[in-house]
Order: structure tokens, then C-alpha cells, then sequence
């Protein structure tokens, strides 16, 4: 069915008419990569679609183009990871906020499911604010459910929110169940016996030091209850901001 949010589905004249009442396009951002033997590859970018969905039924906004791989070096020792340079990412996302600011976009929203895109972004978000004079703010999603969600999952800390856990885990079965394969789901301790004991450092372990298979945390925990519910509050968080922030 086609979803009249998404740029890549309309017409060049549908979506002439339509920038004419809208300045505020959603960039969802995602990866491929190690995702738990429970989820695909593309969980990142699965999931950024849906949220960014769901976010722009309730705002007057375009959905523009998926930046669907991202800077996942520190996975890169797990089959199927692909990654980009940072310099890469940095281009593509240049010329896509190039092409939407001559459209006549002001107000940027990035929807972005991975860590290590979110210091590009924000790089390029600052600098094109200055030089435009246009709005730009990111929802690093995985960050951004932790304090919103303390109510809803039953761990704290990385236990719950760790990589392909309980909060992962948990949207994954709301928003696509189809793609969840619960018989391979497991609790992972982090193997790496220095993870954690330092958490005020930043450090660079590779991820392969801290899981043998991508999981990071309780995913047992996870439940399609639990993601409805992390994703209705999230959503509607970002709506929240967006209408405050953007006026759409």
C-alpha cells in the first residue's frame, strides 16, 4: 500500500504540491549489522521505517531517504556486518540535506537507530544550521528509549537497553514479530570481564570482546507488550518536540 509521507513514493508532482505547506523532512537512519541470532541484519533499518512512520502520521512532515548502512566498524568481525566511512556517511548526508534544502526544507529531523552515525550527524547538523539557517535534531533511538522507558522494561542500565536486548527486542516483536525468531533469543552477560567497570571512561573495545553472537543483555525479558508500549510513549516523545520545535 502506499504511505503518501514517503518522498520515494510519490510523484515528482505530488510532491511538488505537497512542499508547498511542508518544511520538515524525517531522515531515518539505520545499519546493517550483527543484530543477535534472533533478528535480521537490518533490524536497525526496519525498525528506523516503522518509527519514522508512525512519527509522521502525526506531524505534517516528508519522509525522505534512508541512509540504510552506517559506521559499524566495531561489528565488522561478525558475518554480514556491512560498514561505511564516516567520510562516506558524511557525503550522503550532505547531499541529501543539499537537495531537500533546495526543495525548500527547513526543519531536519533525523530518526537514527545507530551509535556510531549519531557524531556525524551532529557534525553536519551544526555546521548546516549555521550556514542555512535551518533546525536540525536526531533521535538517537536506542539512547532515547533508556530514560523513557524506565517504567516499561524490567532491567536497568545495559541489561535492558544493551545491543538486541530486552528493549530491542521488545520493538522488534511489536512492530515486525515476523522477523523475531524467539527460539534463538538468550540472556548474554557481557563476556569482556573490564566491560562496565569503568562506565564514566569512553573506551573501544570491539564487540566481538563483549558477545559471541551480537547479543548484549536480557533479551528472555522481551515481549510485544513491552514494545507497543516503548514504542507509543517514544513516538509520541518525538511528536511532542517536533510540533514544539518545528511548529509541524
Amino acid at each position: 500500500m502506499k504511505n503518501t509521507n514517503w518522498l520515494k513514493e510519490m510523484s515528482w508532482t505530488e510532491f511538488d504540491e505537497r512542499r508547498k505547506n511542508c518544511d520538515t523532512v524525517i531522515i531515518p537512519g539505520g545499519a546493517i549489522e550483527v543484530y543477535g541470532p534472533h533478528m535480521p541484519l537490518g533490524s536497525d533499518s526496519i525498525v528506523s521505517a516503522a518509527i519514522c512512520e508512525l512519527v509522521a502520521q502525526k506531524v505534517n512532515a516528508v519522509i525522505g531517504p534512508m541512509i540504510e548502512v552506517g559506521e559499524s566498524a566495531s561489528l565488522y568481525q561478525f558475518p554480514g556486518t556491512v560498514k561505511i566511512m564516516p567520510e562516506t556517511y558524511a557525503a550522503i548526508t550532505r547531499d541529501i540535506m543539499n537537495s531537500m534544502i533546495k526543495w525548500g526544507f527547513k526543519n531536519f529531523m533525523f530518526i537514527n537507530m545507530h551509535a556510531g552515525n549519531v557524531p556525524i550527524i551532529g557534525q553536519i547538523a551544526r555546521e548546516y544550521q549555521r550556514e542555512y539557517g535551518i533546525h536540525c535534531a536526531q533521535i538517537d533511538w536506542w539512547r532515547f528509549t533508556q530514560p523513557n522507558t524506565t517504567d516499561i522494561c524490567k532491567n536497568s542500565g545495559w541489561m535492558a537497553h544493551g545491543h538486541a536486548s530486552e528493549c530491542g527486542t521488545s520493538v522488534m516483536m511489536y512492530l515486525h514479530p515476523e522477523y523475531v525468531d524467539t527460539t534463538k533469543i538468550e540472556l548474554v552477560k557481557a563476556q569482556n570481564p573490564k566491560f562496565g567497570k569503568f562506565p564514566d571512561v569512553v573506551t573501544y573495545y570491539e564487540f566481538r570482546d563483549n558477545t559471541y553472537n551480537g547479543i548484549l543483555g536480557d533479551a528472555t525479558l522481551a515481549s510485544p507488550e513491552k514494545g507497543k508500549a516503548i514504542v507509543e510513549k517514544c513516538v509520541n516523545r518525538i511528536v511532542e518536540f517536533m510540533k514544539f520545535e518545528f511548529g509541524c
